[in-house]
């Protein structure tokens, strides 16, 4: 198996990688990436690792002020409509898959 790339790896983390995505739950890679459930700007501090194509999806489709609410609830993140037909289509697909990422519609507030 090749060696992992970490994108934002926590530092001084002694914990092993997981083995599945936090988000879509299949096999993890060789790109990781780490999101943080409660955005770092909104005072999260734990990490999860997830595929980057999750990660983006989570950014496009959620504010930090949403994903701040729903937090470490990945129930919650999945039941999403968007999310829950995204994960039905990268159910199939290897680990390392990429596609651009769609952005979420457009909110009052939001900033693009």
């Amino acid at each position: 198996m090749p060696k992992r790339r970490h994108r934002g790896f926590p530092e001084g983390s002694d914990e092993p990688l997981p083995a599945d995505c936090w988000l879509c739950g299949r096999t993890l890679g060789v790109a990781v990436e780490w999101h943080h459930p409660v955005p770092r700007s909104r005072g999260g501090r734990d990490v999860r690792a997830v595929h980057p194509i999750c990660h983006r999806t989570l950014h496009a489709q959620f504010t930090n002020v949403e994903l701040a609410r729903i937090g470490e609830d990945v129930a919650s993140l999945r039941a999403q409509a968007a999310v829950a037909r995204f994960i039905a289509w990268l159910a199939d697909k290897p680990p390392d898959f990429h596609a651009p990422t769609r952005k979420g519609p457009v909110r009052a507030g939001r900033r693009r």
